[in-house]
This record gives structure tokens, C-alpha cells and sequence, in this order.
């Protein structure tokens, strides 16, 4: 499975009662299609994935699948508690997606046996390939990462932690297996900030929350990066991707409250955030508003 582009990760927009919007959520994703994402990630930390039953998973994933069209991969998110890992996982096979980005297990640090083998069931409940989020309880060794890659099924390894000396030896030790086929994506929270030091571990690839919230932004920095035009990258780091961290850093969940609140500004009413994330304040608001005009600026818009 090839990624080529910013990997995607939608929102899940929900009405005033409180249920899923599943038109705005296609017109959601079907706007975001012509900025060219290398991969369509529903229903996963971006998407509330913590706030979302079975069927509201199979909503997500299904509506996801319709809007693509095959144009890119949909990778569907499946986590928590094992029974509710392995329910989301047929789901979304059920759906038609076409990998699964396993989200760390509930609550409970086991050891990486354990861990190892929470993925291995994970994968076992359907025939979708997996990509390893590595983030929170869910932290792997280099050791066990070269024993999952063992399995044809596990093609990915997304790292959430930060630990960048850890994320080489894992890069490394898969590397040394022999998988030529193997993803390796930073998934850390706006992971443009640190998407430069990670290039230098061998993890070409990144999510982007921001891609969701304003393409054009997202996509001025990806195709900086990649033509390493170094000013306008550092520039749109500097001028937009600082100033959303620090306003991100203020309270705990607004990784994904900041993203709903942009697209609202933007005009698609995608509603509130689920419990226990809540909603921006007017002045975080406002705030949030002068760092998009500053994006949108420098990315030429």
C-alpha cells in the first residue's frame, strides 16, 4: 500500500442533537480530495475515535469509503478496549477500508508481549492490514516492532511518542528485516513542527490535522517540503504551525477542538467536540482566527 501526500485525518462533524452529520462529513472529506492527500484516515484521533460507538464507526468509515472512491487508502482507526479493537476492525472491513490504524489499547500498560499481541488480535479480526500507533500506554521496542514486522499484515509504524532516539531504532530494526513494503509515518500532534527532524530518521511521512482544517496551509507545506524550498518552509513553521502549537498547548484536547473550531470558522458547521474535549473559548477564538488569516497569507491564498 503506497502513501504519497499529506495523510488526511477528517473530522467527524455532528449535529446539534448530537449525532453524526454524515453529509457534512462527505462534503467534508469531497473538499479536501482536490488538495491531493496521500491517505483518507476516518475515524481516528482527528475523527474522535475515544467518542464513538460501533455504528457510529461504521458510519464514519462507510461514508469515507463512498466519498474516495478509491482515489487514496482509507485507513480507519480501531483501539480501546480489545473487544471494542476488534468489533471496529470488522467494521471497517465491512465498510470497504483498506487498512486499519491501531489506536493504543484502554487504560491498561501491559508489556510489550502484551502489546504484540493486542496488535496480532487486532489483525486476526479481519483481513485489513494493520499500521501501529505507537503513542501513550501503547509504546513498542525496537525488538518487538522487528517482531510484528514479521507479519505480512502489519505495514506501518506511526509514532505519537516523541522519543526520537527510540524511533531510529525501530526504523532501523525493521529496516534490518528486510521489509521494503513497511510505512513509517510521524503522527505527533502538528506534526509539520517536527516533521524535519523526523525526514532525518527515515519517517518521510506525516498526519496532519491541519490538512482537515485548512488544505491550502497544509498543502503550501508539503509541497515546500518536499521541494526543500527550506524559507517557505520555515516560514509557514514560523508564521502559522508555532503560533497553532502554542495556542494547541493551552488546554489538553484542543489537537482536535482547534480543528473543529477553524472549520467552523471557515463556514462548514461541523459542531462541537464530544466529552471530555471541549470547545475553544471566544478569545482562544479570536486568536485562532489571526493564525489562520497569517496561514492563508503565506500560503499565497
Amino acid at each position: 500500500m503506497k502513501f504519497d501526500g499529506v495523510l488526511f485525518f477528517p473530522v467527524t462533524p455532528f449535529t446539534a442533537q448530537g449525532a453524526i452529520d454524515v453529509e457534512l462529513l462527505k462534503e467534508h472529506i469531497s473538499s479536501r480530495l482536490p488538495f491531493g492527500p496521500g491517505g483518507v484516515f476516518p475515524a481516528c484521533g482527528t475523527g474522535e475515535f475515544h467518542a464513538l460507538s460501533i455504528e457510529e464507526v461504521r458510519t464514519v468509515v462507510t461514508a469515507a469509503v463512498e466519498i474516495v472512491a478509491g482515489k487514496v487508502p482509507v485507513v480507519a482507526g480501531a483501539g480501546g478496549p480489545l473487544g471494542h479493537a476488534i468489533a471496529a476492525a470488522r467494521a471497517a472491513e465491512e465498510a470497504g477500508a483498506d487498512a486499519l490504524l491501531v489506536l493504543p489499547p484502554y487504560l491498561v500498560t501491559g508489556p510489550t508481549d502484551g502489546l504484540v499481541a493486542y496488535i496480532e488480535a487486532v489483525a486476526d479480526a479481519s483481513s485489513l492490514p494493520v499500521i501501529v500507533y505507537h503513542r501513550g500506554n501503547a509504546k513498542f521496542t525496537a525488538a518487538s516492532m522487528a517482531r510484528l514486522a514479521a507479519n505480512p499484515k502489519v505495514i506501518g509504524f506511526k509514532d505519537g511518542l516523541g522519543d526520537v532516539g527510540l524511533a531510529q531504532e525501530i526504523v532501523s530494526a525493521v529496516r534490518a528485516t528486510g521489509r521494503e513494503d513497511f510505512a513509517f509515518f510521524n503522527g505527533l500532534l502538528t506534526a509539520e513542527l517536527t516533521q524535519g527532524a523526523y525526514r532525518g530518521l527515515g519517517i518521510p511521512l506525516y498526519s496532519s490535522a491541519a490538512f482537515a482544517m485548512a488544505p491550502e496551509i497544509a498543502k503550501a507545506y508539503y509541497d515546500a517540503y518536499t521541494a526543500g524550498d527550506e524559507e517557505r518552509r520555515n516560514a509557514l513553521l514560523e508564521g502559522f504551525y508555532a503560533p497553532l502549537v502554542r495556542l494547541r498547548d493551552q488546554t489538553p484536547g484542543f489537537g482536535v477542538s482547534l480543528i473543529k473550531a477553524g472549520l467552523r470558522l471557515g463556514g462548514l458547521p461541523v459542531g462541537s467536540v464530544r466529552p471530555p474535549l471541549v470547545d475553544p473559548t471566544e478569545e482562544q477564538l479570536v486568536q485562532l482566527k489571526a493564525i489562520l488569516a497569517r496561514g492563508y497569507e503565506l500560503a499565497g491564498r
